[in-house]
């Protein structure tokens, strides 16, 4: 085999023992090269255009840009490397964005599981198996590089979009609820909002609320086929998730 003929992987990891581990895994696999490695969003951006790797092995949460930004700004390369999420944060693995990704992998990452993705996404370069769809996949993940501003008293405080938790319509008012604070959105209406957002991540799961459904902790049977949403975690507001609107977070998340 030739070194034209090898298949070429980019590990992105701002933990160096975790690029590493990786490297060691990726050099057990038959007919692969490591072509690269970086530490953080904007050298990976910067290397994985030179560089052209068929497949991009890329952490989530990292200094300067996250996994989705990177994702977002090779977009426009000629011939687009496969993308593997490997991270640590169960969170992001929303059915739709496995979907359109080759592949997700939480860490610890086994060999085995390494080596499924590295297969698929030899195949999918191949031919021999259908893509993902990477715009679909930026629709899904848009959200995450975006912030809103949310008025609390005379102040209007900056919250990144992926941390917000749920948002309400009060009195004709928009509040947000996020990580560690509440206030209210300067949108007419909960749909306003919603469009603003963007992405498959934000789901209208009753009349009166708009859930961040990568924020769902767990759902309970209440009423009448009805449910409540707990957010985030243990002891974390509940919300009411509408009977009709249970349907359609059943085909999302695959319950």
């Amino acid at each position: 085999m030739t070194d034209k003929d090898r298949f070429r992987i980019f590990i992105v990891d701002d933990e160096a023992p975790a690029r590493k581990d990786l490297r060691r895994m990726c050099g057990k696999l038959e007919g692969v090269e490591v072509a690269g490695e970086a530490g953080d969003g904007p050298d990976a951006v910067k290397l994985v255009r030179k560089l052209k790797p068929d497949v991009v092995l890329l952490d989530i949460q990292m200094p300067g840009l996250d996994g989705f930004q990177v994702v977002a700004r090779i977009a426009d390369m000629d011939r687009l490397p496969a993308i593997v999420f490997v991270t640590a944060y169960d969170q992001y693995a929303i059915k739709a964005f496995e979907v359109h990704a080759v592949d997700y992998i939480l860490k610890p990452v086994e060999e085995k599981r390494l080596a499924q993705a590295i297969d698929r996404s030899r195949r999918i370069r191949g031919g021999a198996e259908p893509g993902p769809d990477l715009k679909a996949l930026l629709n899904a993940v848009g959200a995450s590089s975006k912030r809103l501003a949310i008025r609390q008293g005379e102040s209007l405080v900056m919250v990144n979009v992926d941390d917000i938790l749920y948002a309400t319509i009060e009195s004709g008012s928009v509040r947000v609820v996020a990580r560690g604070l509440e206030g209210a959105a300067s949108f007419r209406s909960l749909d306003e909002l919603a469009k603003e957002l963007g992405g498959v991540r934000f789901m209208r799961v009753h009349k009166s609320y708009l859930a961040n459904v990568s924020r769902i902790y767990e759902i309970t049977p209440w009423f009448s086929g009805s449910y409540k949403l707990r957010m985030e975690g243990k002891g974390g507001p509940v919300i009411p998730l509408s009977r009709a609107q249970a349907r359609e977070l059943r085909k999302l998340l695959k319950w």
